[in-house]
C-alpha cells in the first residue's frame, strides 16, 4: 500500500497535486480540512469548534484530528493507500498517524514537501481568498499568523520524517504539470523500494 503525506505550507498547492496523485495513483485523500469542512457542514459540535480554530489561524487539538483521521481510515477498506493532505501538522500528530499506520500494517511510505517562498504563498492566498471566499485567505493578518505557526508548530514534522528518510522536497514553484511530474518522480520510486 502506498501512503504518502504530502507537505507544505497554506496555499504551496497541496489540493491541486493531491487531486493529481489521487487520479493517477487512485489513492484516497484524507484532508483534515475537508474532514472538519464535513463536520461544519453537518452542524456537529466538532465542525463548529474546528472552524473556530481555523478561522483563527490555530491549529486544532490533535486528539480531535487523530480521531477523526482514525474514523476515516476504518471507514475506507481495500484502498491502493492514503494520501495525507495537510496532516500531520505536528510532530506528535506525525508519531500518532505512524503508530496508526503501523497498527494497520500499512506504515507511511514517505513525505513530499512543497516548498515555497513565503512571499509568493501570501500572494497565492489572498488571490485564492478572493475567489474562494475563504475568511482565513481574506486577511494578510491571518495569513501571517498561519505561516507563523506552519514555521513553529509544523515544519518540524519534516524532520521527524528526514530522521526516517522518508523526506523529498520539491519545488512547488512552476507549472502544474511540471510539479507534478517531479512529485510523480517521487513517488515511482517510493512504490519501487516497497
Amino acid at each position: 500500500m502506498l501512503n504518502i503525506v504530502l507537505f507544505g505550507p497554506p496555499g504551496a498547492g497541496k489540493g491541486t497535486q493531491s487531486e493529481n496523485l489521487i487520479n493517477k495513483y487512485n489513492l484516497t485523500h484524507i484532508s483534515t480540512g475537508d474532514l472538519f469542512r464535513k463536520h461544519l457542514k453537518e452542524g456537529s459540535d466538532l465542525g463548529k469548534l474546528a472552524q473556530k480554530y481555523m478561522d483563527d489561524g490555530f491549529l486544532v487539538p490533535d486528539e480531535v484530528v487523530i480521531g477523526m483521521v482514525d474514523d476515516k481510515i476504518k471507514n475506507t477498506p481495500d484502498v491502493n493507500g492514503f494520501i495525507f493532505d495537510g496532516f500531520p501538522r505536528t510532530v506528535a500528530q506525525a508519531k500518532a498517524l505512524d503508530e496508526l499506520m503501523s497498527n494497520k500494517g500499512t506504515p507511511i511510505s514517505g513525505m513530499i514537501a512543497l516548498e515555497v517562498p513565503f512571499e509568493e504563498l501570501k500572494t497565492r492566498l489572498l488571490e485564492r481568498g478572493k475567489v474562494s471566499g475563504r475568511v482565513d485567505d481574506q486577511n494578510e493578518e491571518k495569513i501571517d499568523n498561519r505561516i507563523k505557526v506552519y514555521l513553529d508548530e509544523t515544519l518540524p514534522v519534516s524532520e521527524y520524517y528526514k530522521e526516517q528518510d522518508k523526506f523529498s522536497a520539491i519545488d512547488g514553484v512552476g507549472s502544474i504539470d511540471g510539479i507534478f511530474e517531479k512529485i510523480c518522480e517521487v513517488v515511482d520510486s517510493l512504490s519501487v523500494e516497497k
